[in-house]
């Protein structure tokens, strides 16, 4: 029964084929999507912090820009508790 089992799970795995990566950094907030022409694919470069940034980057070029969907901002500061002076009774 296990060997049969783990044929059926080994033949899933060859079929199944390579995952394809994520293509969005998520610690990025804008993604420049380029196309490469008519054969060449294209690709998406999440690398800028800003709106205008990406567009001097994309200026010229098959490309355009856009917010990042998966961007996660860094979480905010810890505030510290105040502690003020105790004084001595």
């Amino acid at each position: 029964m296990r060997l049969k089992l783990f044929a059926i799970a080994a033949a899933a795995v060859a079929l199944a084929g390579p995952a394809a990566g994520q293509a969005y950094d998520p610690n990025y907030p804008v993604c420049m999507h380029v196309f490469q022409g008519k054969y060449g694919g294209s690709y998406i470069d999440c690398s800028f912090t800003s709106i205008p940034q990406c567009q001097a980057s994309a200026s010229g070029r098959g490309a355009m820009c856009s917010e990042n969907p998966f961007f996660t901002p860094p979480p905010p500061p810890k505030r510290r508790a105040h502690r003020g002076r105790h004084r001595a009774h």
